[in-house]
């Protein structure tokens, strides 16, 4: 069991952490992983994808969207950005069927504001593929959710 969460401690600092259970959820242990000093609520969120024995996990920080593969607390973890400049990225969602990872994320959002959609596929050693794309019109309040179609692509709803 997994869960990913934002702090909110000593007024700046707001990193993201890592909740692992290997029991089932009776118990819990924590990792920081990607940390974040600003004087404000960032209103991000976070979205988990799983596919065959693995999960990963996707959040946002200081404007740019990450995700990685999930394992263990302690084990080694490298957090994937996506590529090139953020431009207010927020809201990030994943996707990952046996081979490719699907990271799909809101530009230029904020409150009472719309924004577009962009999208990266990665393939199995996180690295970019050639699939990208972004598309204007992400009603305020609003962004994607994407899931693996039984094809081997990948399926985005905003």
């Amino acid at each position: 069991v997994y869960s990913l969460y934002r702090s909110a401690t000593e007024q700046t600092h707001r990193d993201i952490y890592l909740l692992a259970s290997t029991d089932k959820g009776r118990t819990f242990t924590g990792e920081l992983l990607h940390k974040w000093d600003i004087n404000a609520c960032p209103m991000s969120s976070m979205a988990f994808a799983e596919a065959g024995n693995s999960a990963f996990g996707a959040w946002e920080t200081g404007g740019q969207v990450y995700f990685g593969k999930l394992g263990g607390i302690g084990e080694s973890f490298n957090p994937i950005e996506a590529p090139g400049s953020a431009n207010g990225r927020k809201h990030p969602r994943i996707a990952a069927n046996s081979g490719e990872t699907l990271l799909v994320w809101t530009e230029g959002t904020g409150w009472r504001r719309g924004g577009s959609l962009a999208w990266q596929v990665f393939d199995k050693d996180g690295k970019p593929a050639q699939i990208a794309g972004q598309r204007a019109g992400v009603p305020a309040w609003s962004f994607a959710a994407t899931v693996p179609d039984h094809d081997g692509g990948f399926i985005v709803l905003y």
